[in-house]
């Protein structure tokens, strides 16, 4: 391990966690990532051989069959991992979001329910709040859930679901007008339910069809997938917490701690790529030394690492800050803001180091030329980090008087 993106103060099983999940990646992503990646391939060995260790469990209590770990802990891993293949990090975090909001939110029998399944990796979660005419703007969702008798019957097509293939829990939000007045402001009019399905494509329970993987320019193996609902049933019992309304906070609290996910992505996929510039940078040759020996890459390398230290310290930040009790959103999007811009940056002048075998499929900088973009859009676009960023600000240094 090199000497950035270091973490101080964990305690000795972080440490012996981290070096476990560190060790999985160097042994058994690195050296496959590439070659699935461009198959587009689902890694299924990956994914057991992260259910072995734990990680699909890594914040749930202990008492439901988890690990326990705080955010820091598992931001820390996801960092690792996303430094092996950021696909890999996506199919856990959606997992983790699921399983967060119903730790923090769920009923007593929902979480007795789902979290010792979802612990062992048997139940897999995804989350459903974007649409097709709509990404950031949340307010304005037209998925409707209305009630009939025990049941409420969802209508609506939900988009960009990481994971709505392969999972069999999705939390999708959806409007609902009982109980709401006309006027009522739009975010107090959703609900989160849980709706539980077959694993795979095309009607996977009455009324819940995924059509297929959406075909994207990087972010491959793991499947991104529309929903549509047409007279889907789900019992009352499944609407997260028991009450209607919520959903909106229940979502904003797991796109919170998303957030901070994102960014460690962004980290790990940036130490990646410094990794691969500053090893190529020594071995290739021009002008009779290694190119490492000129001036201008040098300042590359320095700005590259640089970049990288700060994305991880203000991670770690937020991390904490949210394992602490206190709310996090400002250090959240900074955090995820700074390490989506850095990380395309880093990415970028690896490429540049890498010089044409940059353009080369053979070499792994091409296929981290492809991810980085992703984490500019991902659980809010830069410009809605921006947003929150400044609204926050302006709240906290607010003229008095």
């Amino acid at each position: 391990m090199g000497r950035l993106a270091r973490t101080e103060g964990l305690t000795d099983i972080q440490e012996e966690i981290l070096a476990t999940v560190r060790g999985f990646v160097d042994k058994e992503i690195i050296p496959v990532a590439t070659e699935l990646e461009h198959k587009d391939e689902y890694p299924t060995e990956i994914v057991e051989g992260l259910k072995e260790l734990g990680i699909f469990g890594l914040m749930i209590p202990e008492e439901y069959g988890g690990l326990g770990e705080s955010l820091l802990t598992y931001a820390l891993c996801v960092e690792e991992i996303a430094r092996g293949w950021m696909s890999v990090s996506g199919i856990i975090n959606t997992h983790f979001i699921v399983a967060y909001m119903l730790k923090q939110h769920g009923t007593q029998e929902q979480k007795d329910h789902f979290l010792p399944r979802m612990a062992t990796g048997e139940v897999r979660g995804a989350f459903s709040m974007s649409e097709p005419a709509l990404g950031s703007d949340v307010s304005a969702i037209s998925s409707k859930g209305v009630r009939d008798g025990n049941e409420y019957v969802l209508t609506g097509q939900k988009m960009w679901l990481t994971n709505g293939g392969s999972s069999n829990l999705v939390a999708v939000l959806c409007r609902t007008d009982e109980g709401h007045p006309e006027g009522t402001a739009p975010h107090k009019s959703m609900t989160t339910f849980l709706v539980e399905k077959e694993p795979g494509f095309g009607e996977v329970r009455p009324g819940l069809t995924i059509p297929g993987k959406i075909d994207k320019m990087g972010y491959k193996g793991v499947d991104t997938t529309e929903l549509i609902m047409d007279g889907l049933r789900v019992p009352a019992d499944r609407v997260l917490g028991g009450e209607t309304g919520r959903g909106f906070y229940h979502m904003m609290d797991g796109v919170e701690v998303g957030r901070v996910n994102v960014a460690a992505r962004g980290c790990g996929v940036a130490q990646r790529a410094f990794e691969l510039g500053v090893s190529y940078a020594q071995q290739r040759q021009t002008f009779g030394k290694p190119i490492a020996q000129h001036q201008a890459i040098q300042f590359k390398l320095a700005e590259m690492a640089t970049k990288v230290e700060a994305a991880h310290a203000l991670m770690v930040g937020a991390a904490r800050k949210k394992d602490s009790g206190q709310r996090n959103d400002l250090e959240a999007g900074m955090a995820k803001y700074l390490a989506s811009e850095y990380c395309k940056e880093v990415v970028e002048d690896a490429f540049r180091i890498h010089g044409g075998y940059g353009f080369s499929k053979e070499y792994e900088i091409e296929r981290l030329y492809r991810e980085a973009p992703m984490l500019l859009i991902g659980e809010g676009t830069a410009e809605i980090q921006k947003m929150i960023i400044g609204r926050r600000l302006l709240e906290e240094y607010r003229l008095q008087g």
